[in-house]
């Protein structure tokens, strides 16, 4: 009886079509009812459909919610608003290609015997196999390098969030200490293992989220403020790629797929994490801006607005962890390809594995330090590397792959009728390609690039601390010579007589002078 209700539960795990891929590393040996066992799974094994939803949930929002006030300053609140049910809805639809591709690989990969159970498809491997060689060779360059990026800016956006709290270090030392903290991400295997971790996130950030709304509800809005946005184009679509970088949070798509029981029940989830995120930013964004206004130009951490409290410090904490969480996720997928690069992939060992993987937290490290720029960064990396990653690429992919009628009819997942079936796919993904292509990486490229170089000359490479308010000036000290300056005698040969002396008129009229020529 135990032996068959055990047959059972495991025909109840085991995917429809798609088999489970795992570590041999993370499979538990013995007993699995060991309260160690249940508690390993508890916290540690996670590859249900509500683990993918709290990744992709957790993933998606991340350090970018501090920034949105910012882009609504840019956009003004009605196209704010606007933008990101837009591009939360495109972002849905191209993580569902994704999704989709991926199935179609791994089942093509499995009807030739090929097994999976140690070794993590990735989103390059999937165009490897469906459209060849060039294809992964692209897709492989502009995911690595949105992954890279995406990890930097979590490492800018610690370092930003821990100076509200303590300003005795400036943004820069807080970066080489979070970059160190963060370098222990080498130690979790796979999204396979982020359970609890995933879940801890989405709480943090749903705390920040509200926190933000009702802090800038009660703080009323400030005096004088105005609402001028949208004022140039520059500023219109550095935050409009901000918004699309928000929502293309699906670069490891992929990988959460492939650390799942069922892959194929993904389909609808990053739709409904995605309602859920806007839940959250919608409300934050909105109030933030509605209390500061224009002031959040200047300011691209909303944070730095509001007045210092336990729980604007509790918001700060529980984003500061959640970075590091993001940050895993992010760099994640790059430990994946460095560990193929240098075939210790399927090494059993996980502390040669973390060895293995400190090189690639290196060069996160240094690009953090050089470009600081919080805020502006988003939108840069939105416009040039997110607009192809998770936009571009899957709807080209996705219209070549099934563009012969031999592959549509034999497709693992054809197209609901609900989107017109493979007709109104097509159109779909052509709108998409277009749309993406033009506005988000032809007038956001432009936009925030321009924005970014502004960022360059006015503060400079490798600046200290970006954004910081200046250091308060030291209280004038009154003179210690009774009568002021004119009882000085010149300590030159000979003296200079009484009436000779320089006046304090004089003095002020040359400290000034040189003064302005600094």
């Amino acid at each position: 009886m135990a032996a068959e209700a055990n047959g059972n539960l495991a025909n109840e795990k085991a995917p429809e079509t798609v088999g489970v891929g795992r570590y041999v590393e993370m499979e538990q040996d013995g007993d699995s009812s060991t309260v160690k066992s249940r508690l390993s799974g508890l916290l540690w094994h996670g590859g249900s459909a509500y683990d993918a939803w709290f990744s992709c949930a957790s993933n998606q929002v991340a350090q970018v919610l501090l920034t949105l006030p910012y882009s609504f300053s840019q956009l003004g609140m009605l196209s704010g608003i606007l933008f990101q049910l837009f591009y939360g809805l495109m972002g849905s639809w191209t993580a569902y290609l994704i999704s989709i591709l991926y199935v179609e690989y791994r089942t093509r990969k499995e009807r030739e015997k090929a097994d999976f159970r140690n070794h993590v498809i990735q989103w390059f491997e999937v165009l490897d196999g469906l459209l060849g060689r060039h294809w992964r060779n692209v897709g492989l360059a502009f995911n690595c390098t949105f992954l890279l990026f995406g990890s930097v800016i979590q490492l800018i956006a610690c370092a930003s969030n821990i100076y509200y709290i303590n300003d005795k270090l400036d943004k820069r030392t807080w970066t080489y200490i979070f970059g160190a903290c963060c370098a222990t991400t080498v130690f979790i295997p796979s999204f396979h293992n982020y359970r609890i971790w995933s879940f801890l996130g989405l709480v943090m950030t749903t705390y920040t989220a509200w926190y933000l709304a009702i802090a800038s509800i009660i703080h009323g809005q400030v005096d004088g403020v105005k609402h001028s946005g949208p004022t140039k184009m520059v500023l219109y679509f550095t935050g409009a790629t901000n918004i699309l970088y928000t929502f293309g949070g699906h670069a490891v798509t992929v990988e959460i797929m492939h650390a799942m029981w069922r892959p194929q029940k993904f389909k609808a989830i990053y739709l409904l994490a995605t309602l859920y995120v806007l839940t959250l930013t919608l409300p934050s964004a909105a109030a933030a801006y509605w209390a500061f206004g224009d002031e959040l130009l200047t300011h691209s951490n909303a944070l730095s607005l509001l007045p210092r409290t336990a729980f604007r410090d509790a918001a700060v904490v529980l984003m500061l962890v959640h970075q590091f969480i993001t940050f895993g996720f992010a760099c994640t997928p790059l430990y994946f390809v460095w560990e193929k690069l240098i075939g210790l992939h399927d090494c059993r060992s996980l502390c040669k594995r973390a060895a293995a993987r400190l090189p690639v937290v290196v060069p996160i490290w240094f690009l953090a330090i050089v470009f600081p720029f919080f805020g502006p960064i988003n939108s840069a990396v939105g416009s040039l590397l997110v607009s192809f990653t998770v936009y571009i690429i899957p709807a080209l992919a996705h219209m070549i792959t099934f563009r012969s009628a031999t592959a549509r009819e034999n497709a693992v997942e054809p197209p609901p009728r609900l989107v017109g079936r493979w007709t109104g796919t097509y159109m779909i993904n052509a709108f998409v390609v277009a749309w993406v292509l033009v506005v988000g990486f032809g007038f956001g490229g432009w936009a925030s690039m321009t924005n970014f170089v502004h960022q360059i000359d006015t503060f400079g490479l490798f600046t200290k601390c970006y954004q910081c308010p200046p250091p308060p000036l030291p209280p004038a000290t009154p003179l210690p010579f009774p009568g002021g300056l004119s009882n000085i005698t010149m300590p030159f040969a000979g003296g200079l007589p009484p009436a000779a002396a320089p006046s304090p008129a004089h003095f002020l009229h040359h400290h000034r002078h040189h003064s302005h020529g600094l």
